[in-house]
């Protein structure tokens, strides 16, 4: 019996599911060796197939004489993937399979024809119209039906290659038929461009004919239209009188350039003499050579009167000679500048009267470009009508050499060639004896498991209720300080957050412990307090001992049970919590977590008495996870993000071990004490008020006790 009530949750038991299947271990394996025996005898009783394949690349294939450029033109379609399913579509028509059944012969054989073959559940299906009667069928039909029954055609992936497998009971006649379809596929696909070259010869020829008949018309046409209306041609491919045109165009445009430029040198002259401003920085005047011997002169007079202005009176007579022919030489500078701008006026006017002589020019000249350019519409139309027509002429004349020269069977090869024949197999492909055993007994194995669990199943054997263990669980907290003895020491337990980081210390004894009497606890108190207050964290510490380990224990469950997704961490060195709350002593917990031999999910655990969670001291050396204390705040937070209340189970602990789970004052502090001992009391609250811990709660077996009072009684 299950032991399971129908209204009670269950789980399944996969230890029990295991247990039933290796306690009808000989019967397993006896099924599974008849299994293996019956596969065995069925593989050799049927009668043995073989399989031939032939394999074919799809590609471009020209005759030796055709050019590159006419054979990369034609390759493009054989590409696609299309043109390979069509390929393989073709092996596979009725047309090309009449062809290989007549060449060889196969209607003579029985394999191909089931009428002649029928068996006894053959004819059964047939007595019963589950199956069409072959021999109502006619010949050639039923020996095209075997042949594609046995026939595969298919297209290897990722290439061009088709692949050509046939099935049958003969070897010989396995590797013969897919060399016998390769071959009838090539001769079809090459029958097949020899005709398409014959008929394009048939074809070109007379209308060769008529094109360079059409052709030379259409030239002549053209000559008598250009004699007619004098459209001479030019170089650049126009008319004679749009060339001219083009010409005049051109040297007006540089002719009214010319006639911008000597304007503009002739206005920067006049500027230079009206302002008076020096007139050599202007390339005009620096050209002339003349200008050029007047400014040497003035230059030379005056550093002659510089240099006599040092040593002679201003009214002096050489000095006054050399000014007077310093003025002389101004004027005839500015006589030479004034005949400078009268040449290149005078450019300026030879440059307007030949613009204008050009522009008459050019207006005679676009109304006969005009007259040319409506003459030439109609020479157009004839080009084009002859152009037209030579290049269909060429064009038909290449097709037509084309064709002539693969008018021979052997220059037209297919588009296709055989890259693997098919030879005799030597193996049959069906049956495959080994597989076939091997199969069949894994099969058989795992059947024969999965009926065993499922019968476990239903007789309820393997289901087992949730919550459920082997040991009783503590259902109120007398019981749970009742079970707390195997585990407990008559002195404190140090704490894995102890200033010293004693080693951790479980003593187990026999020793038992009378149940506390029916009197309230003041751990139902301190549960309602921090429900009210919201407390995030709840850092209890149980200076008496396992104790008041086993006080917070009950506490984490009452929170529980109030509806708070609570989680107890055990961060005792007895590891007393751990014992009361978890199924499995050896369960990953805290040192794992920070040795890193253990992940953050694989802590957390279930507890066995209640819906709430434990985080269970661990297995791993204390010393060696003490070093990674720094990761326990880190480890808090990430717990207050996903539960409604953390209580923290420190033990012995003292205020510096405290403080390594959290910097925030801002805490709950439970001081667990079931029996207020008065010197430890005073000892805790001091220490702690010290440090700065405002928010303590003395937990002990009467009303829980609030700061101030605490501090009061102290």
């Amino acid at each position: 019996m299950s032991g399971v009530t129908g209204n009670q949750d269950v789980d399944i038991d996969l230890g029990q599911l295991v247990r039933a299947v290796w306690e009808r271990r000989l019967k397993v394996v006896a099924i599974t060796l008849v299994g293996a025996g019956v596969a065995f005898a069925g593989a050799k009783m049927i009668a043995p197939k073989y399989r031939g394949e032939t394999r074919l690349l799809i590609e471009q294939r020209a005759p030796a004489f055709a050019n590159t450029q006419s054979a990369d033109a034609n390759a493009g379609p054989l590409l696609d993937e299309l043109n390979i399913a069509s390929q393989v579509q073709l092996l596979q028509s009725a047309d090309l399979i009449k062809k290989v059944i007549n060449s060889e012969k196969l209607y003579e054989l029985p394999e191909f024809d089931e009428a002649a073959n029928g068996s006894a559940l053959t004819d059964i299906l047939i007595a019963l119209h589950l199956k069409k009667n072959p021999a109502e069928n006619p010949p050639e039909e039923r020996v095209i039906d075997a042949f594609t029954e046995r026939l595969q055609v298919f297209q290897v992936p990722g290439s061009r290659v088709i692949g050509i497998n046939f099935t049958s009971k003969d070897p010989k006649l396995a590797a013969r038929i897919p060399n016998a379809m390769a071959s009838v596929y090539l001769a079809t696909q090459s029958g097949a461009k020899l005709d398409s070259n014959s008929e394009a010869t048939r074809w070109l020829e007379p209308e060769i004919e008529s094109l360079r008949q059409k052709v030379s018309d259409a030239e002549q046409k053209v000559a008598e239209y250009r004699s007619v209306y004098g459209l001479l041609p030019t170089n650049g491919g126009s008319n004679f009188p749009t060339q001219q045109l083009n010409d005049i165009s051109a040297e007006l445009t540089r002719v009214r350039g010319e006639k911008a430029n000597a304007e503009a040198r002739a206005q920067a002259v006049r500027n230079a003499l009206s302002s008076g401003a020096p007139s050599d920085t202007l390339p005009d005047i620096m050209a002339s050579q003349s200008m050029q011997r007047l400014k040497g002169t003035e230059s030379g007079l005056q550093s002659q009167i510089s240099d006599l202005s040092t040593s002679l009176l201003n009214n002096h007579p050489r000095l006054r000679s050399l000014r007077a022919q310093l003025a002389d030489i101004k004027t005839q500078i500015r006589q030479e500048t004034q005949k400078i701008l009268t040449s290149i006026e005078n450019e300026s006017k030879v440059a307007d009267l030949r613009a204008a002589e050009l522009e008459r020019q050019s207006t005679t000249l676009q109304q006969n470009s005009a007259k040319a350019g409506e003459d030439e519409v109609g020479l157009n139309a004839l080009q084009r009508e002859a152009n037209a027509q030579r290049q269909l002429l060429e064009t038909y004349l290449v097709r037509y050499r084309e064709a002539a020269s693969r008018a021979d069977s052997n220059s037209s090869p297919a588009d296709a060639r055989v890259v693997s024949k098919a030879v005799q197999p030597v193996d049959p492909y069906f049956p495959k004896v080994v597989p076939i055993v091997i199969v069949a007994t894994f099969a058989t194995l795992i059947l024969t498991s999965i009926f065993i669990m499922l019968a476990e199943l239903f007789s309820g054997r393997a289901l087992r209720p949730v919550g459920v263990s082997a040991v009783p669980a503590a259902r109120t907290e007398d019981e749970l300080l009742a079970v707390a003895a195997p585990v407990k020491s008559k002195r404190a337990a140090p704490s894995m957050l102890s200033a010293h980081e004693e080693d951790v210390v479980v003593e187990e004894s026999a020793e038992t412990v009378e149940p506390v009497d029916g009197n309230e606890f003041s751990i139902g108190s301190v549960a309602e307090y921090l429900t009210s207050s919201r407390a995030p964290l709840a850092i209890a510490i149980s200076p008496v001992g396992d104790d008041g380990s086993a006080a917070t224990v009950a506490l984490a469950r009452k929170l529980s049970a109030s509806g708070q997704r609570t989680i107890l961490v055990d961060m005792t060195g007895s590891g007393y919590p751990t014992v009361l709350m978890a199924e499995d002593l050896e369960a990953p917990g805290v040192t794992d977590l920070l040795c890193g031999v253990a992940a953050f999910g694989d802590t957390i655990h279930g507890d066995r008495a209640s819906d709430a969670h434990l985080i269970p001291q661990g297995t791993s050396d204390v010393r060696q996870a003490m070093r990674g204390a720094d990761r326990l705040s880190l480890l808090l937070d990430a717990l207050m993000s996903a539960y409604d209340i953390v209580v923290v189970e420190c033990g012995a602990a003292d205020v510096a071990g405290v403080s390594r789970l959290t910097r925030s004052k801002d805490v709950e502090i439970i001081l667990s004490m079931p029996e207020v001992l008065e010197d430890e009391f005073v000892h805790a609250m001091t220490e702690f008020e010290k440090a700065g811990y405002q928010r303590v709660v003395l937990m002990s077996g009467g009303e829980a006790v609030e700061p101030d009072v605490a501090r009061h009684a102290a």
